[in-house]
This record gives C-alpha cells, structure tokens and sequence, in this order.
C-alpha cells in the first residue's frame, strides 16, 4: 500500500514509517518540524529513516537513503492548498494522522497553536481524503479525552464531553470531525486514544525522558498529586503494533446501530475508536522506583499539588480491541522504561 505518515519527526511516527517500511510498503512521511521541543531530536529520528535534515526545503520531497519507498515532505497541516496537492499528486490508499500539537500543560498557555494546528490541520486532511478515495484515514486521539470521568477502566462506551484542557477538547474535535466525514462521504475513519506512551526516542516533555534527565544529572523532579498520580503507561511499540491493526482493518457501518442502544465508539457510518493502552495503571511512585532501578540512581523528590488541565488517573478497557482485532498491548514496564534508559544513555553519551 502507500500511506501518508504524518508527524513521522515525531516520537510515534518515526517508530510507525520504519514499521511500515520494513513490511515493504511505500510511505510518504509528512511533519512540520516545529520548534514545541528540541529539534536536534527530531532531526535525529529523522536520520533513522534515511532522511537527512540538512537536505530538507519546505514543501519539497526529499528520499530516503535507506528505504527506496519511502519521501518525506516537511509541510504545516493548516497549509490547505500544499495538503490537498500533495494528495492529488501522491495517490494515497491509506492515512495515517499522528501529527499533532502536543501536551496538556503547554494548552494551558498557548490554546490557538491547538486550535491551528489539531483542528484547522486535521478539516485539511479530512477535506484531503474525502476528495481523493481514501480507503482507511486512522488518526491519534488521546486518554485525555476522558476528562472529568472517574469510571474506571476507561471504556469508549463512556460518554467523553467534559475535557479539562484545550489539547483534550482538540482530540475530542478529531472524533466529532471525523464521524461527520465517516457518515455524509462514507469515508472510514479510526480514531485511537492513546495512553501515556513511553520508549526509546520519546519526547523530552514526558515523565519518563524528564525523571531520567533529572536523575541523572542529580536535580530533584517534580511529583504532581504528591504522588498519587496513576498512569496507564504504554511502550511505544506496542502503540505501533496497535496502529497496524486498525490500519489494516478499515472501520466498517453497523447498519443496526442506534443512538439509544448503541455503542458511541461506532455507528451506522464506517467509523471507529479503539482505546490503546496496557490496562495496568501504575502508581507515580512506582514508575518512579522502576527508572530508579534501570538507572541504579534514587531520585530526589519535589512533592507537588496536581496541576490544573490533569487527571489523577488513567486506565485503559481495551477489550474492544482484543475481541475485535485479536490485539493487546502487553509490553512489562520493566522491559520497556530499560529499554528507554539504554536509549538514553546512548543517545546523550552517559
């Protein structure tokens, strides 16, 4: 197949495009490059993939010097008119949106970069594939959308209208945008939430790269909900594998679904959500003595109150995802927060 891979200088989407390669087929990587965090990372992941940054001109396809089937492109989602020429001209039979404006705490103070880039990006990509016969559109949504719920495990049977920051209400968004396409131009869309994904090349704004960081140069961090924080922590890989799945299961209409009977994660339309996650929440405290153990260090501890725009907990039902796919992601976090340490001690020679 070929796929369009957006946000694939991000941590996600360059594990996602090497994925998709390997199994041979043809990926164009789409990503803005912007400036949220450090852009040497970006640049490095880049190089993963064959692509080399300093050859990169905005809009203009650059091949891979590892992967024949693979060209990057670096382009902004809100620029309409590049977005709708690259599908006209590239022929995508399937899409992949995991390019996005991260992170709940930046939402806080810079809401209209979210409202750019997650909602006006992702109407110019659902406008894209409405108009150019794409057969599958599977894109990122978040555990975040969950809000203020307090049911346990999180379940996409659950009603999700009460988010608590402007990045959740923008995933919220994707769903709604994305159900509208599904049923006025019958185009199939999957929308998965993921949680708390962690592992080698993650982003420097997430728990696990700014607790090693810290640990290792001997600086205290800071512990939100005084420790009383639970994340249902996901290895990255086990997101990718996920991804595949729906990726190549395109949701399909349920012609008997209802309102008033039905699941609100379906419809009569072809659309879908799937929640991704290792349905084993995990006490802040714990995931702290986990890094400690790979690093062989002890942390220093700055107990904090819970930060505005944060949700005390997160637990994944992915029983849809079992009985419908046959997937669950099972990756220990032992393995997988090592696997991420020796990363980062390669990565930054320490």
């Amino acid at each position: 197949m070929k796929i369009l891979v957006t946000g694939t200088a991000g941590f996600i989407g360059m594990h996602l495009a090497k994925k998709l390669l390997d199994r041979g087929d043809e990926v164009v990587g789409l990503d803005s490059i912007n400036d949220y965090y450090d852009v040497n990372l970006k640049k490095d992941r880049l190089r993963v993939t064959g692509i080399e940054p300093n050859n990169i001109k905005y809009g203009q396809p650059i091949k891979s010097i590892n992967y024949p089937n693979y060209t990057f492109l670096q382009l902004n989602l809100e620029d309409k008119e590049s977005i709708l020429n690259l599908f006209k001209d590239q022929k995508f039979d399937k899409v992949v949106n995991l390019a996005a404006q991260a992170g709940v705490r930046y939402s806080l103070t810079n809401p209209d970069v979210y409202i750019q880039s997650n909602i006006v990006g992702f109407g110019n990509i659902l406008e894209a594939c409405r108009y150019n016969d794409i057969q599958h559109l599977t894109y990122a949504s978040s555990s975040s959308i969950y809000g203020m719920n307090t049911e346990m495990p999180f379940s996409t049977s659950q009603n999700v209208d009460h988010p608590v920051s402007v990045y959740a209400a923008s995933k919220k968004s994707n769903e709604l945008m994305a159900h509208t396409y599904s049923h006025l131009f019958d185009l199939p869309t999957t929308g998965l939430r993921f949680f708390t994904v962690y592992g080698p090349w993650g982003r420097p704004d997430m728990a696990l790269f700014l607790f090693t960081k810290a640990i290792l140069e001997g600086n205290p961090i800071q512990v939100f909900n005084y420790g009383e924080m639970h994340r249902d922590f996901t290895f990255v890989g086990d997101i990718v594998e996920g991804v595949l799945n729906v990726l190549d299961n395109p949701a399909i209409p349920n012609p008997n679904w209802t309102l008033e009977t039905g699941d609100v994660s379906k419809s009569k339309a072809p659309y879908a959500i799937y929640n991704i996650g290792n349905s084993n929440p995990i006490r802040l405290m714990d995931f702290i003595k986990v890094i400690e153990d790979c690093l062989g260090l002890e942390a220093k501890l700055e107990l904090l109150p819970l930060q505005p725009g944060d949700v005390p907990a997160t637990f994944a039902d992915t029983s849809p995802l079992e009985q419908e796919l046959g997937y669950k992601p099972d990756t220990p976090l032992s393995y997988g927060v090592g696997q991420f340490v020796d990363w980062y001690r390669n990565y930054y020679n320490v």
